[in-house]
């Protein structure tokens, strides 16, 4: 197991409270907030940021209620700036995270795109850990490539919070309505951040638009 591995599999094991909800949740289904030095709330997307961490669930309402609530201010114990579009902001900087993570599998050999790609993938010596779906992809593609991946008794997530416009800027590539991605840090971080993602543009209207096929 190489060291992002292991980090990133003690990261799913660790736990904090919502400053939002007070729900103690592993932190791979929460966004890590600081005050940044000018007083601004800042969403520390890859935890790595110095400062008091706030934790909020990985959900627009959470975000929503922890602004209502004036719960950072009270977390922090200070005055702090909070924008009004944090929630966005979020979803932003984890689809530009996500999209980055692609591009690195990409470039390390790791990710395949196309139904037909993914479906001879699949019954490669090493399958996929994921299948990456564009959320405007058609229910059709999407069920054939499960039935796949199920038919061949291979263990698969599926992301699918990036539209295909977002899989294809980036990919570099035209029309990405299908990819996978093979079992390493890199497919353990796109299912964290894909969760993640997912929450945050659920009900909020991001991303949907309609559906394709390949």
């Amino acid at each position: 197991m190489t060291a992002l591995a292991k980090l990133d599999e003690e990261e799913t094991m660790v736990e904090r409270r919502s400053i939002a909800t007070g729900a103690v949740r592993p932190i791979s289904q929460l966004v890590r907030f600081v005050v940044g030095p000018e007083g601004d709330v800042v969403a520390d997307i890859e935890g790595k940021l110095p400062g008091r961490g706030m934790w909020v669930e990985a959900e627009r309402k959470a975000i929503a209620a922890a602004l209502a609530k004036n719960a950072f201010a009270k977390a922090a114990k200070q005055p702090v700036k909070v924008a009004p579009d944090l929630g966005a902001r979020v979803e932003a900087l984890l689809a530009r995270r996500l999209a980055a993570t692609l591009g690195l599998a990409k470039r390390a050999g790791q990710l395949v795109q196309g139904h037909d790609n993914v479906i001879r993938a699949l019954d490669a010596r090493q399958p996929p850990r994921v299948l990456v779906e564009a959320s405007n992809a058609a229910a059709d593609g999407r069920r054939k490539l499960k039935g796949a991946a199920r038919s061949r008794d291979v263990s698969v997530e599926i992301v699918d919070c990036l539209t295909g416009a977002e899989l294809s800027l980036a990919l570099g590539l035209q029309n990405v309505i299908h990819a996978a991605v093979k079992p390493g840090p890199l497919a353990e971080r796109l299912i964290a951040d894909g969760l993640r993602l997912k929450g945050l543009r659920a009900n909020s209207g991001s991303g949907d638009t309609k559906e394709k096929h390949e």
